[in-house]
């Protein structure tokens, strides 16, 4: 019986988009060095697209289900 309805699939694939995007974000805007993305602006934009995706999904999962009749 869950009580909260957090859909973990949700949740953690969310979680794991976030920290992906914010990475490839800083890589991006040359905040980390060291990879073939940094300091391309490409790859500001693709992370944060990834990085907003992971939080509608991380907020799905914790969102409440409705309740079945």
């Amino acid at each position: 019986m869950h009580t909260i309805g957090i859909r973990w699939s949700s949740l953690i694939a969310g979680l794991i988009c976030l920290a992906v995007g914010i990475v490839w974000a800083l890589q991006g805007a040359g905040l980390i060095a060291g990879s073939f993305m940094s300091r391309q602006l490409l790859w500001t934009g693709i992370g944060s697209v990834v990085a907003l995706a992971g939080l509608v999904l991380a907020y799905r999962g914790l969102s409440r289900r409705p309740k079945r009749a």
